[in-house]
């Protein structure tokens, strides 16, 4: 049964305010927008799970070796086509057509692997300073701040770089 439909039903369950359940139509008419939001965002998680695996799949074999030796087979098929055709306009129209379907697609085929790729290094990252004792655990969400405040934080670190690099002169003279 899908939200809409419990909601129908839910709504003609109710008598006087209160449902068979026993439970008050307002209640319940709070849980059933919950459920409705839940079944919402479970569909979108669904499809960008779908679109998350197919974009793996097909970047995974858009990198295999064999995939050029296909792409580079098709521009030398075009190629030799070519004189058959007159090198006419619908001749190049073919492979400018389709070089820049492929092109487009794989845009977001890349975006969407570089996206997965960043993240899950991050993460890493973050777990690392995370179990390292004496990090500094405010770095953990650096993605998240603004330019300003990234320069910030830059700056701070190069002082602590020139003072542990004078710090290793001094040692190493003496």
């Amino acid at each position: 049964m899908n939200s809409i439909t419990k909601a129908k039903v839910i709504d003609s369950d109710k008598v006087d305010g209160i449902d068979e359940a026993g439970e008050k139509s307002k209640d319940r008419k709070i849980k059933v927008k919950k459920q409705m939001a839940e079944d919402s965002a479970g569909s979108e998680k669904k499809k960008r799970d779908l679109f998350g695996s197919i974009a793996k799949r097909v970047a995974v074999r858009t990198g295999q070796p064999s995939t050029f030796l296909i792409a580079f087979g098709i521009i030398i098929l075009w190629g030799i086509t070519g004189p058959i055709f007159g090198f006419n306009d619908t001749w190049q129209l073919v492979i400018n057509t389709g070089t820049t379907i492929v092109t487009f697609l794989m845009v977001f085929l890349i975006q969407n692997t570089q996206n997965r790729d960043s993240e899950a290094v991050q993460l890493k990252l973050d777990e690392l300073i995370r179990a390292v004792g004496d990090a500094q655990n405010d770095v953990m969400d650096l993605e998240e701040k603004s330019q300003e405040e990234l320069d910030d934080i830059k700056r701070k670190y190069s002082k602590l770089a020139k003072a542990a690099a004078s710090e290793l002169e001094e040692r190493d003279a003496s």
